[in-house]
């Protein structure tokens, strides 16, 4: 099945009070595991961008397991980060996350940051490269970078049934973007090749029956 494009921005208010209002707490915790799995000695202090952040649930859930960083969340779409700027309210956690409404690639931005993090924002994306660009623009050789999102179905069928699978009890809404999400995806050998295309030394591999995973550490290619 060839990909699908969806739209790269979610503006809808009805589509960011959809996702804040989800219960996405598996695969976030899955995120979180993944990370403390793949760099055990990550503990901070230092800077953390989260890249199509979204409502900031993941960012949330970081600055609660990595209390002396800070974190920055990214995201194009104001809809997307209203119940997210709601949500660090609440947790208390001003402080320490500021959350932008921001396109990649990140205007005037040149900071390094100690972790780059981003979940399912790749399949949104016409160019893919925009991405990765801006990973090697703001990472060294010590910056850990994790960066999870769906992969494409084999067949229509298969994205329907993944639907119904993980998304019976949510909202149309959620299912539909759910479904356009999965069809706009990419395959493990896709993402491999864009990498390989942005220079980036970094891993690339299938971790559930709906999500793949890039991740290294000090894995910038730069040319001399």
């Amino acid at each position: 099945m060839e990909r699908i494009l969806e739209p790269e921005l979610m503006v809808n208010p009805e589509q960011g009070q959809a996702y804040a209002c989800a219960d996405f707490s598996v695969p976030n915790e899955q995120f979180l595991h993944l990370f403390a799995r793949k760099f055990p000695d990550f503990s901070g202090p230092g800077r953390v961008v989260d890249l199509g952040c979204g409502p900031a649930d993941i960012l949330i859930r970081f600055a609660h397991r990595y209390p002396q960083c800070q974190f920055i969340g990214i995201d194009g779409a104001e809809a997307m980060l209203a119940p997210g700027r709601e949500a660090v309210k609440q947790e208390k956690l001003g402080d320490c996350i500021d959350l932008h409404c921001e396109c990649l690639p990140m205007a005037r931005d040149e900071r390094v940051y100690q972790a780059i993090i981003s979940n399912s924002l790749l399949h949104h994306l016409h160019q893919p490269q925009v991405l990765w660009q801006t990973v090697k623009k703001c990472s060294d050789q010590n910056t850990s970078i994790m960066i999870m999102d769906l992969f494409r179905p084999e067949s229509i069928e298969s994205a329907r049934h993944v639907v119904q699978t993980y998304a019976a009890d949510e909202s149309p809404v959620l299912q539909q973007d759910f479904y356009n999400s999965l069809l706009a995806a990419f395959r493990v050998d896709e993402v491999r090749k864009q990498l390989c295309c942005a220079g980036l030394d970094l891993e690339c591999e299938q971790v559930s029956d709906r999500h793949l995973l890039v991740w290294g550490k000090g894995a910038v290619v730069r040319k001399q």
